[in-house]
């Protein structure tokens, strides 16, 4: 890793798993980030909110942040069964995921909610992770870039820099699907993703992280994560296993 790239991040996303027991994999994950993986890469855990609380005490100390895995666009309100940006940083958050493809496809979250979303985690002081991704058949039309290009205009919020904005690009068809996307796709997709970030926040976007999501293992991170302008991972599934994680982790020692 040269001088020059951003400070690499591993983000785990458990979705909809995990309970309280759950706490002794996310200690597990503590124990194994020892000083010298610390000084190379930053790790994140977003788990469900029901256990938000409990991981936010665990992790005081230990160098793993922990996030939420979205927001509602208000502070406060007649909203129920959302979660607010205060309230995951009231938990111990210090990031939280926007606009993941599950979020855009199973609740029809549009680009200017996604947008209002990263706004509120800006006013929390959450540093939002903005979510981007095109399905197969926008791939196989040969639209993936415009896609993604569209997609992540729609989402950002009009002003950054690389403290406190994350992007994640997540091809739809490579998510809990076995499929993954080669080393050279991603580069072509991460390359036209940091042109719209230094074209919206000039030199400021060359810093910001983008990370690769979609099926991340151990097996197949070292070839992911060396690509061009990969700053780190979203990881789903095999987040859930501390091991599996921490072998993620492993590249960058």
């Amino acid at each position: 890793m040269s001088a020059s790239r951003p400070r690499p991040l591993v983000a785990g996303n458990w979705k909809m798993n995990g309970l309280k027991l759950s706490a002794r994999v996310f200690a597990s994950i503590i124990q194994g980030y020892d000083a010298a993986l610390r000084n190379k890469v930053d790790l994140l855990i977003c788990p469900p909110a029901t256990l938000a609380v409990t991981f936010g005490v665990v992790a005081v100390g230990s160098g793993v942040a922990v996030g939420g895995q979205d927001c509602h666009g208000r502070a406060s309100g007649a909203h129920t069964g959302d979660i607010s940006a205060p309230q995951l940083a009231d938990a111990g958050a210090t990031f939280v995921i926007v606009g993941h493809s599950e979020r855009r496809a199973d609740h029809g979250e549009s680009d200017a909610i996604v947008r209002a979303k990263a706004h509120a985690a800006r006013a929390a002081w959450l540093t939002p992770i903005v979510c981007v991704g095109e399905t197969r058949a926008q791939r196989e039309g040969g639209n993936a870039l415009d896609i993604v290009r569209a997609q992540l205009e729609g989402s950002l919020p009009e002003t950054a820099d690389r403290h406190n904005l994350v992007v994640a690009y997540e091809p739809v068809w490579a998510i809990g699907t076995g499929l993954t996307a080669t080393a050279a796709q991603v580069a072509e997709v991460h390359a036209a993703v940091r042109d719209v970030l230094v074209a919206r926040y000039g030199e400021e976007g060359r810093a910001i992280r983008i990370l690769y999501g979609g099926s991340v293992k151990p097996d197949n991170a070292f070839d992911l994560l060396s690509a061009n302008n990969v700053d780190g991972a979203l990881v789903g599934g095999a987040s859930l296993e501390a091991a599996d994680f921490l072998a993620i982790a492993e590249y960058y020692r």
